[in-house]
């Protein structure tokens, strides 16, 4: 039971994140700086930085529902690793840790 109860906060945690993730990246693509403010960790390093972001957090929402397998939960913790700019990444980190987590505990 902790382990379905586990793979379910996982599960939301990397979709509340995902869909933060591509939120924001489109309010900064639009230019809005409410993004910025929010955001946290690297600075922006190139102009496709929103892009890439964007195309992360698609990814991460179309993956947070195998967040209990191994390979998918370690490509949402890579995914968290690479576009760590915001509480939307740190959501989709830790859903992924708590979904390789889940698979064994």
């Amino acid at each position: 039971m902790a382990r379905n109860s586990l793979g379910q906060v996982a599960f939301v945690l990397a979709l509340i994140g995902g869909i933060l993730m591509v939120v924001f990246r489109l309010l900064g693509f639009l230019g809005f700086t409410v993004a910025g403010m929010i955001s946290f960790g690297m600075p922006r390093l190139f102009p496709g930085y929103e892009i890439l972001g964007l195309i992360l957090g698609i990814v991460a929402i179309i993956v947070a529902n195998r967040a209990t397998e191994p390979v998918w939960a370690i490509v949402l913790i890579a995914i968290g690793i690479i576009a760590f700019q915001g509480i939307g990444a740190l959501l989709v980190l830790l859903g992924g840790i708590l979904g390789l987590a889940s698979k064994y505990i």
